[in-house]
């Protein structure tokens, strides 16, 4: 496993000081930059593209919030604050951990594990995928400490669950559970075949057997809601798949 670059943004000196600490202690983390100035810090992670930015929220000119949703889909989140009541709000931007301040070094080493793993996964499901993106038919999940091999084919949908994500097969009852966000199981299923319906569910599109008037889906033995966020991109799939509605 690579190297993860890190950047830092916060605008408490102190703070930037410590997590600048933190990673220096932390082998697999390594400091590309660290900024007291937001709009700065996007400016070069757009360029840089880090692969990990702890990000302070509350920050003048620009929101840690705000500035999450602008960053480079290869770019991941953590959030270091002191207010607790954004910790729902880093889940809809598909953070992949909240650190409440003060932080202690424990917690910083679980987050930046946490995205270890998570960097780890894509590239073993990149390493182990055909030659071109279009030729893909597998990946691989992390489950209890082992990589599984899972057929695209196998799979009926997936559920969000916080942190991890259940991933509900065609061939077994019981559904393999793997650390990730939605956002990340997002982009590394094909989109050609895979399509998020809402905040926790992505669908194998050739595995929905009918969709109601009310909007849900049927897979499986599941019936899904088609939330009002997705549901534009769904209904254009329906039209140009001819699929009646």
């Amino acid at each position: 496993m690579r190297t993860l670059r890190c950047f830092v943004v916060d605008d408490e000196p102190l703070a930037v000081r410590m997590l600048e600490n933190f990673i220096e202690r932390t082998p697999f983390l390594e400091l590309a930059a660290s900024y007291t100035d937001p709009v700065r810090a996007l400016t070069d992670i757009r360029t840089a593209i880090p692969d990990l930015v702890f990000l302070d929220i509350q920050m003048p000119d620009l929101s840690g919030m705000e500035l999450s949703r602008m960053v480079p889909a290869g770019t991941r989140i953590i959030f270091t604050t002191a207010f607790k009541q954004y910790a729902f709000e880093s889940y809809e931007v598909s953070a992949l951990d909240f650190l409440l301040k003060p932080i202690r070094y424990q917690k910083f080493l679980e987050a930046a594990e946490k995205a270890r793993e998570w960097f780890s996964m894509k590239e073993a499901a990149e390493s182990a995928a055909a030659p071109t993106p279009e030729g893909m038919t597998s990946t691989f999940f992390k489950v209890d400490g082992d990589l599984r091999k899972v057929e695209f084919a196998d799979i009926l949908y997936v559920e969000g669950m916080k942190d991890y994500v259940m991933v509900c097969l065609a061939s077994q009852k019981q559904p393999l559970v793997t650390h990730m966000t939605m956002k990340g199981m997002e982009e590394m299923l094909p989109a050609a075949r895979f399509m998020r319906i809402h905040r926790s569910f992505i669908v194998a599109l050739d595995k929905v057997s009918s969709v109601s008037p009310a909007g849900d889906v049927k897979v499986g033995d599941r019936l899904l809601h088609v939330s009002d966020a997705y549901r534009e991109a769904f209904d254009q799939y329906l039209r140009d798949h001819s699929i009646a509605r």
